[in-house]
């Protein structure tokens, strides 16, 4: 369970490195600043947890497939859509109910439009016979044109330029770490990170 990540970290590195070396890199150097950027700086570990977390949770809902003995490339764009439904959710509530049930409520969201964007290739290939890897694969590319006309035609706010949904109100956040330790009497950093 263990020994095989370590074996495939091991070989990424090992191929990175080699990239790096044939572009006139020092390898090592290059490694040791992607490790201290990641984990050693200040606020490091937050901003490495909060770049991952997407990455984290759409390979969680991948090898529940794969542990099924199904395919499930589109995961990517399941993720798109999912978030799709936590916008729209946080959009139609937030104005309506305490933050608190806007999160659940959000996070129901994902879930039933992630799972209706995998539904469609499910369909297509227990149905059709359409090979899943295609379908899931192509389902990506979909998603991902749908949410940027979504973003610019049909969810910006009139005023702005920034393909974006309007502002959520300020009660609909998830809560942070420092607030989930407060009540602890865990007294935990509020303060902005470090530049890198």
């Amino acid at each position: 369970v263990g020994v095989i990540p370590l074996i495939n970290l091991f070989l990424a590195f090992c191929v990175s490195g080699l990239f790096i070396f044939f572009i006139g890199e020092n390898p090592f150097k290059a490694i040791s600043v992607m490790i201290k950027g990641a984990f050693y700086y200040p606020g490091a570990i937050g901003y490495t947890l909060y770049y991952t977390t997407n990455f984290i949770f759409t390979g969680l809902a991948v090898a529940l497939a794969f542990h099924a003995r199904l395919f499930n490339i589109g995961g990517e764009g399941q993720a798109y859509v999912g978030g799709l439904g936590v916008g729209l959710a946080c959009l139609i509530f937030d104005q309506y109910t305490v933050g608190f049930l806007v999160t659940i409520l959000a996070i129901l969201g994902s879930v039933i439009f992630g799972a209706a964007w995998g539904i469609i290739p499910g369909y297509l290939q227990a149905k059709r016979g359409s090979h899943i890897v295609i379908t899931t694969i192509m389902f990506n590319f979909i998603a991902a044109g749908l949410l940027n006309y979504l973003l610019v035609n049909v969810m910006r706010p009139p005023s702005s330029m920034d393909p974006a949904t309007a502002a959520f109100s300020s009660s609909t956040h998830l809560p942070t770490l420092h607030e989930f330790l407060l009540p602890l009497g865990i007294k935990f950093s509020k303060a902005a990170p470090a530049n890198i």
